[in-house]
């Protein structure tokens, strides 16, 4: 893939951001505020960092793997695999609806290129990209392993046995990242259930911790990528803390977590479309 400047990686990310409001809009149903806080990640690992191919084989064998464990932001995962050429983007005209591949949460069983596992049930994601980078250690292929994760799904159990064995083995192909937007369905996170210091928690099981304080800055995503691959493969599995922020880019969506599952007006559609241009064309 050409190398693109971070002034071409925003504009795709402005593009990507009204794909995610559209699809959740036309259907009245999709999860539209982490998705946009994401956007800036998923467009610099997928159109700069990541060495992967449209052409999908479901092994990935010689490229990079990228898993999703909160499926629920599927808007901007499938906004960033059908806008680097995974499938069409007339496609995302079927977001969420009956037979199509494009399901509220991804699915494997429709086939959809660039999903490699069903995911939205928290907490699995992080045990699943264990699994493919020991794979890819014996297979002596020298390609990285990267998941998201959000900052609620923390609560989940299974993370934390996943954390411990991952340092146990070494498992340092592996780069975690977690979007600590501080928001969840019910409520931020501090009061539905405190994170306290989740970097204090992942160095004491054994990891290497990275913080990227802007998420929602492409350079600064870039950095946070670029140094997360300099420090993995010494050892250690390595997490990065992605600082960002909920509904980023829509003035009356960003940093709230009523935004977590709902989905725009005509008239709110509007207004966010109107804040974000329209760069490589609409769907």
């Amino acid at each position: 893939m050409e190398k693109k400047s971070i002034e071409q990686l925003q504009e795709i990310a402005s593009q990507v951001r009204r794909d995610c409001l559209r699809m959740v809009h036309a259907v009245q149903s999709g999860h539209p505020g982490a998705s946009l806080g994401c956007t800036e990640f998923f467009v610099a690992l997928y159109f700069d960092q990541m060495h992967h191919d449209p052409a999908f084989n479901m092994d990935a064998k010689g490229e990079d793997v990228f898993f999703l464990s909160n499926g629920h932001i599927s808007p901007v995962f499938y906004s960033v695999l059908s806008r680097s050429g995974y499938f069409p983007t007339e496609e995302m005209n079927t977001f969420r609806k009956i037979n199509s591949r494009l399901q509220g949460h991804p699915a494997t069983h429709e086939h959809l290129p660039g999903i490699r596992i069903a995911s939205g049930s928290l907490g699995q994601g992080l045990s699943v990209a264990i699994g493919a980078a020991q794979a890819k250690k014996l297979n002596q292929d020298d390609h990285t392993v990267y998941v998201l994760m959000g900052d609620g799904e923390q609560e989940e159990g299974q993370i934390w046995e996943a954390a411990m064995y991952a340092a146990h083995w070494k498992v340092d192909n592996l780069i975690a990242t977690i979007d600590l937007n501080k928001q969840q369905i019910d409520g931020p996170t501090k009061e539905i259930m405190d994170l306290i210091d989740l970097q204090a928690k992942y160095e004491s099981f054994g990891w290497e911790v990275i913080h990227t304080k802007n998420g929602n800055d492409m350079s600064s995503v870039i950095a946070g990528l670029e140094e997360a691959k300099a420090k993995s493969r010494k050892g250690k599995p390595v997490m990065n803390l992605l600082h960002t922020e909920m509904g980023y880019g829509v003035d009356f969506m960003v940093g709230t977590h009523k935004w977590h599952g709902i989905a725009p007006s005509d008239e709110q559609l509007a207004e966010a479309l109107g804040q974000l241009p329209e760069t490589l064309g609409d769907y």
